[in-house]
């Protein structure tokens, strides 16, 4: 095993679903920086970035959102950084949303954008993605997690700690991003929170199935 190998199973390792962190302790803005730029550079289907990173760092929206959020009682409370991210509604191959990407962002040429709305077309009929607009949310948050999964093995390896929730009333933290205007709901609606900060306390060894069990060979 090479040293950079060895470095990633290290670092997976040592990520856990950390319940409380060391409120004391606080994340550099360079390398918060450089977790929240590993989501932002992550895959997404077709490079469509169906995302947003909302950072809740004030207190009081803090403990508004602890309120309607069983899963992350003792994060919300000591967690250096907190982390709701949103996936994107309706993203088609004519959405505002898209078309901006391709022209402005992408500056694909005019010539080559019909055949590139056709190809997104294609694969989202084929994938049943945009049956409605809840299977185009599904979609969309699914690609959140793939950012979020980037994020806290870029926070892993920089020994930071993290946790994943999914454990909170989707229709109520819906309302509240909506009604303090940190979310516009006709375009975006939460998908998964993620806390950042230091371990309290050393978790236990990390136990997990075997490879053998997990991963199957046909050659």
């Amino acid at each position: 095993m090479t040293q950079m190998q060895g470095h990633i199973i290290e670092a997976f390792n040592f990520r856990h679903a950390t319940k409380r962190f060391d409120a004391t302790k606080q994340i550099s803005s360079d390398e918060f920086n450089t977790i929240l730029e590993a989501g932002r550079l992550s895959p997404s289907s077709l490079g469509l970035e169906p995302w947003r990173f909302v950072v809740v760092q004030n207190k009081t929206l803090r403990e508004k959102l602890k309120a309607i959020s069983w899963g992350a009682q003792g994060q919300l409370d000591t967690a250096s950084h907190f982390v709701v991210i949103l996936a994107r509604k309706n993203v088609t191959s004519k959405s505002p949303f898209v078309q901006h990407l391709l022209r402005d962002i992408k500056q694909y040429s005019e010539e080559s954008i019909p055949a590139t709305e056709e190809k997104f077309d294609n694969f989202q009929t084929g994938f049943h993605i945009n049956d409605n607009e809840r299977t185009l949310l599904d979609w969309a948050r699914k690609q959140t997690y793939i950012a979020l999964g980037n994020m806290m093995t870029s926070a892993a390896l920089l020994n930071i700690d993290s946790c994943p929730i999914e454990g909170f009333d989707l229709d109520a933290v819906n309302q509240l991003l909506i009604d303090e205007g940190i979310m516009d709901g006709e375009h975006f609606a939460p998908s998964v929170m993620v806390a950042f900060g230091y371990r309290e306390t050393e978790p236990k060894a990390k136990i997990r199935q075997p490879q053998s069990d997990v991963v199957k060979w046909f050659e």
